[in-house]
């Protein structure tokens, strides 16, 4: 039976490093202790004076004080030298006291070392055990951030850490992982709407056909002409489900973004768009009219020119009656600033059309999404403006969209412009 290895969570690394910091510091400050210590008492026993009265000799010559200086013959000037006294057990008393110093030097550096140990032991526990604390408390954000995550799920996306305490690393870590949240939580529900949406739209057509060849299978006795009609109603809505699943291709295409760059001038593609969509603008009673400066930029040819085509048709389809005008202007776009220093460029559709309030311009850009009469008429699959947006985006752009004074709208997008290589 093999036994289970602990954990070693960040909670139990941190307390053995505080653990380790602490008991390093401490054997550091006990050896320079220990030294200063020893050397304040010396390695040897000092000069020993002994001072004591000699009797008097006869007459009163020689009466008075002796001075004795044991281990140190001649180390005063002018003081007589006797014989160092010995103990009884025939030990000469210098060498008496120094075994006394150096037994008292010993006994205090043992004492000394001893207890210094015991000192470092307790509070190298009570080190681990603050540390083990504080780990704890310092890691409490980032256990709230695990316990959130692991009870996510599409259904509570709404749900944040919220993290209080100082402005630290944690806090900022824990703002991070919300603002994620609810980036995922709007993706989310984007992605509801548009399979709700894209069923929808693909379920209609598929309706009408069902509807059409049942009527059709109904009547044995249908005319040439009826089925003719029922043919064309089918067709009509088989080229819609095409347009559709087309669209809905491009789109995912875009969200994957190119999958490979190159030089490409968005003047050529918008002036090729423009020339593609002239018949149908003729037969809307729609005058066009561009202005097409060079505008070099990156990316993929084809999904850019989806870009400026969508841009193009979406403006004749929602163009006001007949006799309304459409505008493709191309070119550098103007300085924003120190910001915009590596320059963009810029491809602008302006259209007539029926007045749009400015809070309806954001939802445009929504997967089926559509303004006005065309909802219920349901031109288009809505995914024009959407399939803009994607693709500029894919290519670091951004879509800009403003109602036109008088009705109508202009839809701007910028690019990063494409700098030639330099030749040295």
């Amino acid at each position: 039976m093999t036994l289970a290895l602990p954990r070693f969570t960040v909670r139990l690394k941190l307390t053995l490093a505080y653990g380790g910091l602490f008991l390093l510091a401490g054997a550091i400050l006990l050896t320079l202790n220990y030294a200063l210590v020893r050397t304040s008492l010396g390695n040897s026993a000092p000069s020993v004076g002994v001072t004591f009265s000699a009797p008097a000799a006869p007459g009163g010559l020689g009466g008075g004080e002796t001075h004795m200086f044991v281990g140190t013959p001649g180390g005063k000037t002018g003081a007589p030298v006797i014989p160092e006294p010995v103990t009884p057990d025939g030990r000469k008393v210098s060498d008496v006291l120094r075994d006394l110093t150096n037994s008292y030097r010993d006994t205090t550096l043992h004492e000394l070392v001893v207890k210094s140990l015991q000192a470092l032991g307790v509070m190298a526990v009570l080190s681990v055990g603050f540390g083990w604390a504080i780990a704890g408390r310092v890691l409490g954000g980032l256990h709230r951030m695990t316990a959130t995550a692991r009870k996510l799920s599409e259904e509570n996306l709404h749900e944040r850490i919220a993290l209080d305490g100082p402005d630290d690393e944690l806090k900022e870590l824990a703002d991070t992982f919300d603002a994620m949240l609810g980036r995922l939580e709007a993706a989310f529900e984007s992605q509801k709407r548009f399979v709700a949406n894209a069923s929808h739209e693909l379920r209609t057509p598929l309706s009408i056909m069902r509807t059409e060849v049942d009527v059709a299978l109904a009547n044995p006795d249908a005319s040439p002409g009826e089925l003719r009609r029922m043919g064309e109603v089918v067709r009509r809505a088989t080229e819609r489900s095409d347009a559709l699943i087309d669209g809905l291709l491009v789109l995912a295409r875009s969200d994957r973004g190119p999958a490979e760059r190159a030089p490409v001038d968005l003047a050529q593609l918008a002036e090729e768009a423009l020339t593609q969509s002239a018949a149908e603008a003729a037969a809307a009673g729609v005058q066009t009219a561009g202005t097409f400066d060079p505008a070099p930029t990156a990316g993929d040819a084809a999904l850019l020119g989806r870009l400026a085509g969508n841009l193009i048709e979406n403006a004749i389809r929602h163009n006001g009656p007949a006799g309304g005008r459409l505008e493709v202007v191309t070119g550098p776009a103007p300085e924003a600033g120190p910001s915009s220093a590596a320059g963009e460029v810029r491809l602008a559709v302006e259209n007539s059309g029926p007045v749009i309030a400015a809070a309806e311009i954001d939802g445009l850009f929504e997967p089926f999404r559509r303004s006005g009469a065309d909802r219920v008429a349901g031109r288009g699959a809505g995914l024009g403006l959407s399939i803009v947006r994607s693709v500029a985006a894919a290519h670091g752009g951004r879509v800009a969209a403003r109602p036109r004074p008088g009705g109508g709208l202009v839809v701007e997008v910028f690019l990063p412009r494409d700098r030639p290589p330099s030749v040295s």
